[in-house]
């Protein structure tokens, strides 16, 4: 009997935004460091250069991530921003790669660093934004790194705190995050 394949689409939103989660492979923490870090960020800065796209909110945790983002007006292609974060990241890697890649992967001559997938959620209104900012901002705390969100330095929360948006303080409940967050 043949099993029937789903084909995976991607969400269209002509200068949409997007909740994304992409998570390395195996979960390997390999952004535990702040060289890591760095690269990650470098690869951020240098794709906005010709695919410009706003970062509305991100917390990079060792094994993935999740970020907000807004596309520019009738730009829909975040699936090229993507793929060239992860290939400027694989490419500019700080240290030698932490494990090589399989078979499969050699063929293609790729790398062994991300996931192939990541997943997006289009951010349907202000309320499905906040809640996603809150889960963002929570997630260090969720998964025990911390035990407060200001005291994860790799996250947009103090960003945030600047602008009054949060308290210094704030801590937030696991439940309120029901159908939020892909981790």
């Amino acid at each position: 009997m043949d099993i029937p394949t789903m084909q995976y689409r991607r969400a269209i939103v002509p200068g949409g935004t997007f909740f994304f989660t992409l998570v390395t492979q195996g979960r390997r923490p390999l952004f535990a460091d702040p060289p890591t870090i760095d690269c990650l960020r470098a690869a951020f800065r240098a794709v906005k250069v010709k695919h410009p796209f706003r970062i509305d909110a991100i917390v990079i945790m060792p094994d993935h991530l999740h970020c907000i983002w807004t596309l520019p007006t009738e730009d829909v292609d975040h699936s090229l921003r993507w793929r060239l974060i992860k290939t400027w990241v694989t490419k500019h890697w700080p240290a030698p790669l932490p494990v090589p890649a399989d078979q499969a992967r050699r063929a293609r001559g790729e790398q062994a660093l991300w996931q192939h997938r990541y997943r997006e959620h289009v951010i349907r209104d202000e309320e499905d934004f906040s809640r996603h900012v809150d889960y963002i901002h929570y997630n260090p705390v969720k998964h025990g790194y911390v035990a407060m969100a200001a005291d994860w330095p790799y996250s947009s929360f103090l960003r945030f705190v600047e602008f009054g948006l949060y308290p210094r303080d704030w801590a937030c409940k696991d439940a309120a995050f029901a159908g939020v967050g892909h981790d």
